[in-house]
């Protein structure tokens, strides 16, 4: 549980932690943007986001000296880009489909399509 909590922290290091963590949850839902920009499909937003796992584990590890091959937190870290990656990934493949097929598709809500008839 050391790794997770850590009483020592002052207020300018909690303020960087919330910084780094946006900073990392902002880029990943860029990434998904920029994949369905270019009309990729999901599994390059995957492995995308396994690479922002390194990079988010790196940035805990050199700011904070947090454990940087740490499977456990790893995975903490990807999980919760997923969500961000996919998120943003199907915000804009909805607006795409919707805006290049409006003879086709309607919004039926901010993740997804739907025909029309």
């Amino acid at each position: 549980m050391q790794g997770l909590f850590f009483e020592t922290d002052t207020v300018p290091r909690y303020v960087l932690r919330a910084l780094v963590l946006l900073l990392g949850f902002w880029t990943a839902w860029r990434t998904g943007k920029s994949v369905a920009d270019g009309w990729g499909e999901w599994p390059r937003v995957v492995i995308y986001t396994l690479l922002l796992g390194f990079a988010m584990r790196f940035l805990h590890h050199a700011l904070f000296n947090g454990p940087m091959l740490n499977g456990l937190y790893y995975t903490i870290d990807v999980v919760l880009l997923l969500i961000f990656s996919f998120a943003g990934f199907r915000t804009r493949r909805t607006n795409q489909m919707v805006n290049n097929y409006y003879w086709l598709y309607e919004k039926s809500s901010a993740f997804s399509w739907k025909n029309k008839h």
